[in-house]
C-alpha cells in the first residue's frame, strides 16, 4: 500500500480548513437572512450560534469533521471496552431482550407460563420482581423449564434480596442442563440485583450492604451480586454525566468493600453489573453506555486488573421521560431509547410498557398488550432493522466519539469531586448527592417549563379532548419501578391538566380564554395557533371567533363567556389597531387582556396589555397563574 506523505497530509488539512470556512460563511449568510440582518451584525460565529449546551454542560457543535477524529478505541470486547464488553456476542441475537415479570400479584404458576411464552416469542432474558406477587420460595416454580445457562436472570427483590439471591442460587444448582451446553458469556451472566448503595439514595427497599458483600464472596462463576442502578439517579433528575459519576462512585465503594472482604481486584470487579437509564436522546444514550465502559475500564486499570474491567450493562428505558398524557407517544420514546442502548452496546435492554408511568389501577390496556408492544419494539430493531448484527455501529463517528469522550470526562470530573468529599457514602450522608441531583432536576424542570425541552403531547401539541387514563395522579410515584424520588419530566404540566379536568368534571366546561385575532388569517394564524397550543398545555381551552375589528370585540366577549382574552396579530397590526382593540376589550370588563408576541411589539402609549404570551416564557408559572384567575383562586402560586 502506498504511503501518504507529510505534504499530502498538509494539503488535506488545508483543504479541510477551506471547506469548513466555506461552510461557516454559508451558514452565517443563512442565519443573517433568517434574522433579517447582515453577517457583520451577527453576535457570534455560525458555529457558536448553532451550538447547543446539554443539561450536563456539554457543548454540542453543529458540525463535526475529521479534525475531531480521536484515536482508535480498541476492538469490541477488548480494553478499554468502549466498543462493547463482549468479544463473543452472537450477532444473530444481538443484545438480550430482557422482559420484566412479577410486578403484580400473578401466582407463580401463571408467571412461569407468561415467562415461557415470552421466551418463545423473542425474549432472551428475564428480570424478576420478588416480594410483590411472588416470594423467594416461589422462584423454583417461576423458573421451571427455563434453561438458566442460556437465559440471563436478573432479580429485583428489595428487602428480600438476600433470601431471593440464595433461592436463585439454589435453583441454579438444581436446574437441569440445556440440550446443548454452551460456555458462559457476558450475555448469560446472572445478576442477583442487589443495589444497597443506589437504593439508599432513591428510597427503594433494599438489603444491608455488609450482608450483600458477604454473599458476594461466595457465589459461583457467572453470577454477579451487585447491580449499580443508575436509574435511581436518572429518574430523580440526574443528568447523564451525573448519573454516570454516581454509578462509578457507588461501584468503586462496592469494589473497596469486596477487596476488604478478601476478594482479589479482578474477582471484585466481576461481582458488579450496571443498570443504565436509556432516554429519548439517542446520541446521548449511545454515548452514555460507551462512556460508562470507558470509565469503568480506567478504574479496573488503576486497581491492576484491566482484563476484568468490562462493564456489563443493562439498559432500562427511562421511566421519568414517560408521560401520562397522550401515553401512546411513549412507544416512540422507548423505541428511540432502545435503539440508543442497543447501538451503544448494552448487553441487555428492557423496554418499559408505554403505560408504565400510570398507576396500575388507572390503566386501560391489558398487561399482555403493553408487554407485547414493549418486547416487539426490540424485536423490530433486532430482526427487521438488524441493529444488533454490527458491533458498535456508531464507532468511528466523529460526533459520537467526541460525545463519548466529553461525557466520560464530565463524569470523571464529578466522580473526582465525590471522592474528594469522602466517597459515595460520605457524599450521600452529607447531602452532597441530594443537592447535586436536586440542582440537575431544577435545571431540567426549568428547560421543560420554558419549553426549551419539548415533551410531545404534554408541553407541545397537547390534545385537550383526550380522555385521561388517570385523574390527579401526575405526581404519583407508586408505580412499578417507581421510587419516592421519581420526578417525571412532564409532571408540572400534567398537574395543570389535572386541575383543568377537575374543573371540567365539576362545571362541565374547561377554563377558557378568548382569542382576539386582528387582521387577516395570514397575519394572525401563527400566533393564534401558538397561543392555543400553549394554553392547552395547561388545560385551558380557547375560543377563536376569527378575524375581529374593535367594533366586534364586545360581541365576541359576550359570546365566549371568558374572563381573559389574548390579542393576536402582527407587529404592524398592533401599531395600526392595537390601541383601539385593547380599549374595546377593556370596556367589556375582562379580568385581563394579554398580548400574543413580545411586549416590545406593542406601540408606545400608557395603556398596555396586562402581559404577553411568547416564546421563552416560564409556561408553567404563566399557566398556573391563568388557571388561578380563571377559577377565581388566589394568585401567588407562580413562583
Amino acid at each position: 500500500m502506498p504511503q501518504t506523505t507529510a505534504s499530502e497530509f498538509d494539503r488535506s488539512d488545508r483543504s479541510l480548513d477551506e471547506a469548513y470556512q466555506a461552510w461557516s460563511e454559508a451558514a452565517a449568510a443563512v442565519l443573517a437572512k433568517s434574522r433579517r440582518s447582515t453577517v457583520e451584525e451577527l453576535p457570534a460565529s455560525a458555529e457558536e450560534l448553532l451550538s447547543t449546551t446539554t443539561l450536563d454542560g456539554l457543548r454540542i457543535r453543529p458540525l463535526y469533521t475529521r479534525r475531531d477524529e480521536n484515536a482508535e478505541s480498541g476492538l469490541p470486547g477488548g480494553f478499554p471496552y468502549v466498543r462493547g464488553a463482549d468479544p463473543d456476542r452472537d450477532v444473530t441475537m444481538g443484545w438480550r431482550v430482557t422482559e420484566r415479570f412479577g410486578d403484580d400479584a400473578t401466582p407463580a404458576a401463571e408467571l412461569n407460563l407468561a415467562a415461557l411464552d415470552a421466551l418463545s416469542k423473542g425474549a432472551s432474558g428475564l428480570w424478576l420482581t420478588v416480594g410483590s406477587g411472588i416470594s423467594p420460595d416461589d422462584l423454583a416454580a417461576v423458573l421451571d423449564g427455563v434453561y438458566l445457562d442460556l437465559i440471563p436472570v436478573t432479580l429485583d427483590a428489595g428487602a428480600d434480596g438476600i433470601a431471593a439471591a440464595r433461592a436463585l442460587l439454589s435453583v441454579s444448582r438444581q436446574a437441569g442442563a440445556a440440550p446443548e451446553s454452551v460456555a458462559p458469556t457476558t450475555s448469560t451472566v446472572t445478576s442477583l440485583g442487589l443495589s444497597p448503595l443506589t437504593a439508599a439514595f432513591s428510597g427503594r427497599a433494599t438489603v444491608d450492604g455488609a450482608e450483600a458483600t458477604s454473599l458476594a464472596t461466595d457465589v459461583p462463576a457467572g453470577v454477579r451480586t451487585f447491580r449499580v442502578d443508575g436509574t435511581d439517579f436518572a429518574t430523580a433528575g440526574a443528568d447523564n454525566g451525573l448519573e454516570l459519576a454516581l454509578q462509578i462512585a457507588a461501584a468503586v465503594t462496592h469494589l473497596r468493600d469486596l477487596t476488604d472482604a478478601g476478594l482479589s481486584a479482578a474477582d471484585a470487579l466481576r461481582q458488579i453489573t450496571f443498570a443504565v437509564s436509556a432516554g429519548d436522546d439517542q446520541f446521548a444514550t449511545i454515548a452514555k453506555f460507551r462512556a460508562l465502559r470507558k470509565i469503568w475500564a480506567r478504574v479496573a486499570e488503576v486497581v491492576g486488573a484491566p482484563e476484568a474491567g468490562a462493564a456489563i450493562t443493562h439498559g432500562v428505558t427511562d421511566l421519568s421521560m414517560q408521560s401520562q398524557r397522550d401515553p401512546w407517544v411513549n412507544m416512540l420514546r422507548t423505541t428511540i431509547a432502545a435503539f440508543g442502548a442497543g447501538v451503544g452496546g448494552a448487553d441487555q435492554v428492557t423496554v418499559l410498557g408505554f403505560d408504565a408511568a400510570i398507576p396500575t389501577g388507572n390503566r386501560t390496556s391489558s398487561a399482555s398488550f403493553s408487554r407485547r408492544i414493549a418486547r416487539n419494539t426490540q424485536l423490530l430493531l433486532l430482526e427487521e432493522s438488524n441493529i444488533g448484527r454490527v458491533l458498535d455501529p456508531a464507532g468511528g463517528s466523529w460526533f459520537v466519539e467526541s460525545l463519548t469522550d466529553d461525557l466520560a470526562a464530565n463524569a470523571w470530573t464529578v466522580f473526582g469531586q465525590i471522592e474528594s468529599a469522602g466517597g459515595y457514602r460520605a457524599a450521600l450522608d452529607s447531602g452532597w448527592i441530594t443537592d447535586r441531583v436536586g440542582t440537575s432536576l431544577a435545571n431540567r424542570d426549568d428547560a421543560v417549563a420554558h419549553r426549551r425541552t419539548a415533551v410531545t403531547g404534554v408541553n407541545e401539541f397537547p390534545n385537550l379532548d383526550e380522555k385521561p387514563l388517570g385523574a390527579g395522579v401526575a405526581d404519583v410515584t407508586d408505580v412499578p419501578l417507581g421510587a419516592p424520588r421519581l420526578a417525571r419530566v412532564g409532571r408540572a404540566f400534567e398537574e395543570l391538566r389535572d386541575r383543568s379536568d377537575a374543573v371540567l368534571a365539576e362545571t362541565g366546561r374547561r377554563p377558557t380564554v378568548l382569542l382576539l385575532p386582528l387582521g387577516s388569517v395570514a397575519e394572525h394564524n401563527g400566533r393564534t395557533t401558538f397561543v392555543a397550543n400553549l394554553l392547552a398545555a395547561g388545560g385551558i381551552s380557547v375560543v377563536n371567533p376569527g378575524p375581529l375589528t374593535s367594533e366586534g370585540i364586545a360581541g365576541a366577549v359576550a359570546d365566549a363567556n371568558a374572563g381573559i382574552a389574548v390579542l393576536c396579530g402582527s407587529k404592524q397590526r398592533y401599531a395600526d389597531e392595537g390601541a383601539a382593540a385593547l380599549q374595546a376589550a377593556r370596556a367589556t370588563g375582562l379580568r385581563a387582556v394579554l398580548l400574543a408576541g413580545p411586549e416590545k411589539e406593542w406601540p408606545e402609549g400608557d395603556d398596555r396589555p396586562d402581559g404577553s404570551l411568547r416564546v421563552g416564557i416560564d409556561a408553567v408559572a404563566t399557566l398556573r397563574d391563568l388557571l388561578d384567575q380563571l377559577t377565581h383562586e388566589p394568585a401567588g402560586a407562580t413562583s
